[in-house]
């Protein structure tokens, strides 16, 4: 997997931590602050959302529920409410440490590309220590589309000085896949709970697939 290749980049939220719960939380607790009638299937609701940016999903909220605060005040009210779960109960999957490591030993580069906040971003490798592994940070607020479309993950090797045939990603949902295929670069799924009903269409998409990063660890490090 990691053969022949010089950088290695994470999508964020699903794939270096295990923190794709707290957003259905934070949706629900949003929308019932708003006096919003909650999807009646949030989790399908939920999958609207995928590979959108922070700005561009506050547009799509505001929008859809026709709410009266502006996008910056949407994105404010989010961070308030993520930032203390982040920072406090949000783990790193298993194994991501030690990955992380690793690579730094074998003189990898290593990048982040997500959808989330650049603020928020922060505070989660910060909570967790391990922001010095990172060469370049990009968001898809950054690019001009989001996931699936290869923006994202082209910025982070342009920051990283990586052609992107020499970049390994990892991405556990279908359009972040999709993001890193499209760049021109291998892609490792990763098995989460919140997208376990899309396993089938992340091992087909992908060119391997994960419980963990121990597993990568046993068999590349």
């Amino acid at each position: 997997m990691l053969e022949n290749r010089k950088a290695v980049i994470f999508d964020l939220d699903g794939t270096l931590v295990d923190s794709m719960w707290m957003w259905k939380e934070i949706d629900i607790q949003f929308l019932s602050g708003k006096g919003v009638v909650i999807p009646e299937d949030i989790q399908a609701f939920q999958n609207q959302l995928e590979g959108m940016g922070f700005t561009e999903t506050a547009g799509f909220f505001k929008e859809r529920f026709h709410l009266t605060d502006s996008i910056e005040e949407i994105k404010d009210t989010w961070i308030l409410m993520a930032e203390d779960k982040y920072c406090h109960q949000v783990p790193l999957k298993p194994g991501a440490g030690e990955f992380l490591e690793a690579l730094k030993k074998r003189d990898f580069q290593i990048g982040i590309s997500s959808s989330n906040s650049r603020e928020l971003i922060r505070k989660v490798l910060k909570a967790h220590h391990i922001e010095e592994y990172f060469g370049c940070i990009t968001t898809c607020c950054q690019v001009p589309a989001g996931k699936p479309a290869p923006d994202v993950y082209l910025e982070t090797a342009r920051g990283l000085e990586i052609s992107p045939a020499d970049c390994l990603v990892f991405e556990d949902v279908p359009m972040g896949i999709l993001a890193g295929k499209r760049a021109g670069m291998k892609v490792c799924a990763v098995e989460d709970a919140f997208s376990k009903k899309q396993e089938k269409e992340k091992r087909e998409l992908a060119d391997w697939y994960i419980q963990d990063y121990y597993e990568v660890l046993r068999e590349c490090l």
